[in-house]
Parts: C-alpha cells; sequence; structure tokens
C-alpha cells in the first residue's frame, strides 16, 4: 500500500512533527508499505495529486495539520487520512470552541473567559481583568487559544502577573484564554477505535511544560495511573464523553485533571493529531496495553480506510 507521511510544515510545532513522522515512516517500512514522507509547504495538493497515496497519515502538528485545514484538503482530492475529519479538529483546535462544546454536553471542564487582541486594543480590555481575576480565582492559567503543545501558556499566580503573560498569549495569536487553575493530578487518556487505552500520569519536572513535554528525561510517566478502579473507570469513561462531544473519530488523546482535594475530574482538551514522539503519551498508553508502536500505527491506518471506504 502507497502511504503519504504528512510532517513538518511551517507551524511553530514542526520540530516535533518532523519526529512523530519519521517514527512512523519507519513502522510503515517495516511493515511492507511504499512509504512517502512529504515535508508540508504550499505544493502540497500537486505533490498528493502526483503521488496518488492509498491513505495519508497525518503527523502534521500545529496549524494547518490539527485545525481541520489539512484534513479539508484530504476530503477534497478524496484521500483516506487518519484521524477526525475537519469539523472536529477545528473544534479542538480552537480551546474556545471546545469549552463551549464540552460545557454544552455537560463534560466538566476548568471555568475560562477568553479575550481577544483587538478587545484589549479597542475596547478597554484591561481595566476588567481585576474582575476576571476575582471570578476565576488565583492562580489562573493563560494561554493561547489556538496553539498546542503548551506554547505561550504562563501561570499568573498574582494580579500584576497578568498583562505579561496576556502580552505573551497574544504572541502566539490573537485570542487568548484566562482559566481557572487546578491543582490536580495530570492525566491523559488515549482513544483508539472508540475504546480507551491505559491512563498516564504525567509528572513534569520544574521546567517548562513544552520543553518537559518532548525533552527525554523532563517528564516521567506512570502507566497504567495508579488509580482506584472506581476513578479510573470515571476518568476513562469522561475520556469518551469529550472524545464523542468535540466529534471526533478514529484516535485522539483526552488531557484532564483530577483535583487533588476533592478528587473532582475536569477535562482540559482534546487533541485530535497527538504526538506519536518517544516521549509522547500515546505511544506509552499503547504499550501499556501490549501494542507495539508498529501494532499502533497499523490500527490507525485501518481505521483511517475503514472511515473513508469509498475513497479507499
Amino acid at each position: 500500500m502507497r502511504v503519504a507521511v504528512l510532517q513538518g510544515g511551517r507551524s511553530l510545532e514542526r520540530q516535533v512533527s518532523l519526529q512523530s513522522g519519521q517514527r512512523v515512516e519507519e513502522a510503515l517500512r517495516r511493515q511492507g508499505h511504499e512509504v512517502h514522507g512529504v515535508d508540508v509547504d504550499h505544493d502540497l495538493v500537486r505533490t498528493l495529486a502526483d503521488l496518488r497515496p492509498d491513505v495519508a497519515f497525518v503527523a502534521l502538528h500545529g496549524e494547518d495539520g490539527e485545525d481541520g485545514t489539512v484534513q479539508e484538503l484530504l476530503e477534497v482530492l478524496e484521500i483516506p487520512y487518519t484521524g477526525s475529519g475537519p469539523g472536529a479538529c477545528e473544534r479542538c483546535w480552537d480551546k474556545v470552541v471546545a469549552k463551549r462544546a464540552l460545557a454544552a454536553a455537560g463534560v466538566p471542564t476548568p471555568d475560562a473567559v477568553s479575550v481577544s487582541g483587538s478587545a484589549f486594543k479597542q475596547l478597554g480590555a484591561a481595566d476588567a481583568l481585576g474582575r476576571v481575576g476575582e471570578r476565576l480565582g488565583y492562580p489562573l492559567v493563560v494561554k493561547p487559544a489556538r496553539q498546542g503543545s503548551a506554547l505561550g501558556l504562563r501561570m499568573v499566580r498574582r494580579p500584576d502577573e497578568a498583562p505579561g503573560a496576556l502580552v505573551a498569549a497574544l504572541s502566539y495569536g490573537d485570542r487568548v484564554l484566562l482559566e481557572h487553575h487546578v491543582d490536580g493530578h495530570d492525566l491523559s487518556v488515549s482513544v483508539v477505535g472508540g475504546e480507551t487505552l491505559p491512563i498516564v500520569e504525567v509528572h513534569p519536572r520544574d521546567l517548562d511544560p513544552y520543553t518537559a513535554r518532548y525533552t527525554i528525561g523532563q517528564s516521567t510517566f506512570t502507566c497504567p495511573a495508579d488509580l482506584e478502579p472506581a476513578t479510573a473507570a470515571a476518568v476513562e469513561a469522561l475520556a469518551l464523553r469529550a472524545f464523542e462531544a468535540l466529534g471526533c473519530r478514529g484516535f485522539a488523546r483526552v488531557d484532564l485533571l483530577a483535583d487533588r482535594t476533592t478528587g473532582d475530574l475536569t477535562v482540559l482538551e482534546v487533541d485530535a493529531v497527538p504526538g506519536l514522539t518517544h516521549t509522547s503519551y500515546l505511544p506509552v498508553a499503547a504499550e501499556a496495553a501490549g501494542m507495539s508502536f508498529d501494532d499502533l500505527v497499523a490500527r490507525l491506518v485501518e481505521l483511517a480506510l475503514r472511515a473513508h471506504p469509498a475513497a479507499a
């Protein structure tokens, strides 16, 4: 089978995407497929039209890969592809849209307020920051509304820290999310083919979240997470509800928090194109389930072909 592995691109997550793509390429070649790594650029449509792959494996992280753009193009070209469709990708990519969809489906998620850059420049939104802080409570988390891998995320512990955090977040996009900080256990649930893999509990070291996530040795994992059976079942059930609420298919990763004091569960976000690097949570969970990386990749391709039978 001829497989195009879409990776790289021009987003801020280019290097992580190339790491994911390389691992996927190696796994597919071991399975005997004709594999073509495609570093996504302005010639993508022409490249795919000439290549005519049987399936596209989307390992393209960040903008264009996670926001539904490349999925829309693949639908136009009638090429089966891994993961969720354009609508679900767009909902997952935009944290404001995702929160509204989760809330509408009754899925608990931390309270938050979203503000655009223009609101600060033209509507005096800075004068409302005090009220936002009072409503959400400190500490709170400030992050870009449309960005992955914890890029631009800042913790704000005092009111005077908010302006700098907002400026930093707005450098990544025109809308920011100010979110109530939940002091909780960091949990990740990967969903593959409608079933959950073992829960990963993440223990990042004292570094920025992006570095901790993608640098070997800077985060430790417990998988399966050390949870009571009833708690684990509740985490898995909530992850599936979030997956369905955002309209995902094939596979995705759901990030949650379990409050250290109350035990309450909340969903932070759903990643429709999760990483597949050596430190990524999905491969860690698959391994704990007894699934090799090659088996995982084969399963994701199988799900892609099943989702697009006419094109296949």
